[in-house]
């Protein structure tokens, strides 16, 4: 690992366990603070506040003189490879975050800026949108071709941040420039797991996705308690339970951004959640939210089917997804429904589906809701794409038949992996 010089602006909870725990790798740190009070702690090797761990962690530092704090200056930044933003982003009334500090310290190092032969890579560890880091380039660097900007979001909780910083669960770099990346992911190069490299948007927008993430848990905990304590269930029991299972519910499965979902269980076992919960009087408003925020997700995947070239639409995948000739509840049947009300002429090719084989409620559902399916489905791939002007991904396709579908030269339209507002010519 090579040493950096590295500046730290905002003495703050980020900013000063970020500081300690860099300089405790092997890194020369210097913090800077408009808050005399938090300058003046770390020259004395004190921490500005509680953090269980952190005072030792910067008495050390400070005594091998690799952690020190002070007015940030041109003679600093000359010598510095790395900025660290560690500012605060308060939220305003409306929602929005504020940025101003942010601002203000960016300004403050362009301001000091003097010509430099080795880059300088600005760094923001803050809570910032998508957008953000690019803002602070344009305005503040675009005459400094020597400067770079990173975003490296920390995940570090209060009353364990030491220990976070020091046994990572996630570290996130994305920079302007690869090089700028791979110089911030270098920082944590004595620490355990490897550093995910990402782009610049994707590394401001996971803290978000992240936080948000821990809210949905924490709040779909309480929904499930609530409604268990209510039926005279040990909720405890329940969420321990649930999380026994690490190859469905504490895991990767289920979290990837796709269509809409369908089937036999998900809609009807929600549905007869809330019902039960409406009749305890009981408000479980996460819950009660699924099956709207499914049915909007569906709607945007319609629209963007509707936006797409030509009249005649050919869907790959009929039921609710791949590997299953069931259609109760398939989405791609609500999508079929709405083209043909348009007036799209529909072709269908699902691999798994033989209509002369379905029989029960697997039948009177798609009969009821297509009646006349028949005349929709067709027998090959090849079929499809002959009677089609656009292709539509409703279900993930195996190796063979997706070659065939990117293969057709016509423009394609992947739900499975639903994003942006235009269907892509593959």
């Amino acid at each position: 690992m090579s040493k950096q010089n590295v500046i730290v602006m905002g003495l703050g909870y980020v900013g000063c366990v970020s500081a300690a725990g860099l300089a405790e790798l092997g890194h020369n740190i210097f913090g800077v603070d408009r808050d005399t009070n938090k300058i003046d702690s770390v020259r004395n090797a004190k921490s500005p506040f509680f953090e269980a761990g952190l005072e030792k962690l910067i008495e050390k530092n400070v005594a091998s003189g690799r952690l020190e704090a002070g007015p940030l200056t041109a003679e600093r930044l000359d010598a510095a490879d790395v900025v660290l933003l560690c500012i605060g982003t308060p939220s305003q009334a409306n929602g929005n975050i504020d940025l101003s500090h942010m601002h203000r310290a960016s300004g403050d190092i362009a301001a000091l800026l003097r010509p430099r032969s080795k880059p300088l890579i600005v760094t923001v560890r803050s809570t910032v949108f998508p957008g953000s880091c690019e803002t602070l380039l344009d305005a503040y660097f675009a005459k400094h071709p020597e400067v770079s900007i990173v975003s490296n979001p920390e995940f570090l909780r209060e009353g364990t941040a030491v220990k976070d910083f020091m046994e990572p669960s996630l570290v996130v770099v994305g920079g302007s420039s690869d090089a700028a990346a791979r110089g911030v992911a270098d920082l944590y190069s004595e620490l355990p797991g490897e550093v995910s490299i990402v782009s610049l948007r994707t590394a401001e927008m996971i803290k978000y996705a992240c936080n948000a993430f821990h809210a949905v848990k924490i709040g779909f905990a309480n929904e499930i308690g609530s409604l268990a304590s209510s039926l005279g269930v040990d909720p405890e029991q329940v969420m321990a339970t649930l999380c026994l299972d690490k190859k469905l519910n504490i895991s990767t499965a289920y979290l990837k951004p796709g269509f809409a979902f369908g089937g036999s269980c998900l809609p009807k076992d929600l549905r007869a959640l809330t019902y039960r919960a409406s009749r305890l009087d009981l408000k479980l408003p996460m819950l009660e939210s699924i099956l709207s925020s499914n049915e909007e997700h569906l709607r945007r995947g319609i629209h963007q089917v509707i936006d797409s070239p030509g009249r005649r639409v050919g869907i790959f995948g009929l039921a609710f997804k791949e590997g299953t000739d069931d259609l109760r509840e398939s989405p791609v049947i609500a999508l079929i429904e709405y083209l043909i009300g348009k007036g799209r002429e529909v072709h269908v090719y699902d691999p798994h589906i033989q209509l002369q084989e379905i029989y029960g409620s697997n039948l009177s559902f798609v009969v009821s809701a297509l009646p006349h399916i028949g005349k929709l489905l067709v027998k090959s791939i090849d079929e499809l794409v002959t009677s089609s002007d656009t292709l539509v991904i409703a279900q993930k396709a195996d190796a063979a038949s997706g070659a065939s579908l990117t293969g057709s030269g016509l423009p394609i339209l992947d739900l499975t992996r639903l994003r942006g507002n235009s269907c892509d010519a593959k």
